[in-house]
């Protein structure tokens, strides 16, 4: 089997799937990796695929300028985002400057990245996503936007951002404005699906998937609750605990202090601030250059001091990807051998399984609180 890079190390960036004048890559996805695979009959050996491979070539990565915790101004932007809402906030800036945004979405049972020109549009991106993404179709559309001399603000994954750079390459990447987002690693959306048929649902039958609300981590598939209000299911308590990612995640080379991206952003875990503001949703700012400043500065947001080292030492993905769990290969083989996979979540971590259990039941016994 012929791959674009070292096996088992792809990110699905699907960069590579893009370029390729061929059509000759295609994504082997075994739930435990991605491998872009190459088909030898119809490759002509241009070597695009492995050029555009950010594995294969890491653009440069910068150390932050400036760190900084914060919100968005308008209440109920920030109310309906996973965090602090600076996200929206920054795309609202860009399409209001009649500049178009790419991000990520749930659609059709994907989760795809779509252009948005319009307020409404950028809706759509709204949202903690823990879970492969596909790329897949904006890369050309950047590049073409970039070509009419457009500003592009793209908004995805460290390695999304790093294969989009690679893509359009520096000439075009003048006007191009990336944020990338602190990530602790991506499930195949194949294995969201194993959890997803244990309550009879499914990707392509949902009309719409959240995998948090701030602080409280639970999947919700059509705005109702795989489990009992409240209580983390066995995905999240998988995905929490480093179980599930695809084996690349687990040597992130962007996973450092040093980002590819303008600006970075994530959560303010252990923040300082009140816990009022805590409550409301706080994300996590890093500023890397020129650009990233000029993105803030046009955002509606509030701004404040963030401690370095707490910041730090509670996004551990800043320092270290993720550590392999030792159960996961063994994990692993009991999905792809069929075995439930809610019952192999508990087998490999009783302990948040059981707390979480016991929460269940007070909630149900009206003792605590959803």
């Amino acid at each position: 089997m012929k791959t674009v890079c070292e096996l088992h190390q792809c990110a699905g960036c699907m960069a590579c799937v893009e370029i390729c004048p061929k059509e000759a890559i295609m994504i082997k996805d075994t739930l435990s990796s991605y491998n872009a695979v190459i088909d030898e009959n119809k490759c002509v050996n241009c070597n695009a695929c492995h050029k555009v491979c950010q594995q294969n070539h890491t653009p440069e990565q910068k150390e932050p300028v400036k760190w900084y915790q914060g919100w968005a101004s308008d209440i109920k932007i920030r109310g309906n985002c996973s965090s602090g809402g600076v996200a929206t906030a920054v795309s609202l800036a860009f399409v209001k400057s009649g500049a178009p945004v790419y991000s990520c979405c749930f659609e059709n049972g994907e989760f795809r990245f779509k252009k948005a020109v319009t307020e409404d549009e950028v809706k759509q991106f709204t949202g903690s996503k823990y879970v492969k993404s596909n790329p897949i179709g904006c890369y050309k559309e950047i590049r073409d936007d970039l070509k009419k001399d457009n500003r592009v603000l793209f908004i995805g994954l460290p390695c999304q951002v790093a294969a989009l750079k690679n893509y359009v390459g520096d000439k075009l990447g003048i006007n191009l404005y990336t944020a990338d987002l602190i990530c602790h690693g991506t499930p195949s959306p194949k294995l969201l699906d194993v959890f997803l048929k244990q309550y009879n649902k499914n990707l392509k039958s949902s009309g719409s998937m959240i995998f948090r609300i701030k602080a409280k981590m639970q999947i919700q598939v059509d705005c109702k609750s795989i489990v009992t209000k409240g209580v983390s299911d066995r995905y999240t308590i998988a995905f929490l605990n480093g179980l599930t990612y695809t084996e690349n995640c687990y040597d992130c080379r962007y996973a450092d202090k040093k980002r590819v991206s303008d600006i970075t952003l994530g959560d303010s875990w252990g923040s300082e601030l009140s816990l009022e503001d805590k409550k409301d949703g706080i994300s996590l700012v890093l500023c890397q250059t020129e650009k990233g400043l000029e993105i803030l500065e046009n955002a509606d947001v509030e701004l404040r001091d963030v401690n370095l080292e707490i910041a730090v030492s509670n996004n551990q993905q800043l320092d270290h990807p993720s550590r392999m769990p030792e159960c996961r290969s063994a994990f692993f083989h009991s999905i792809k051998a069929g075995k439930n996979f809610n019952r192999e979540v508990k087998r490999y971590f009783p302990k948040p399984c059981f707390k979480q259990d016991v929460k269940e039941l007070l909630i149900r016994m009206r003792i605590k609180k959803a």
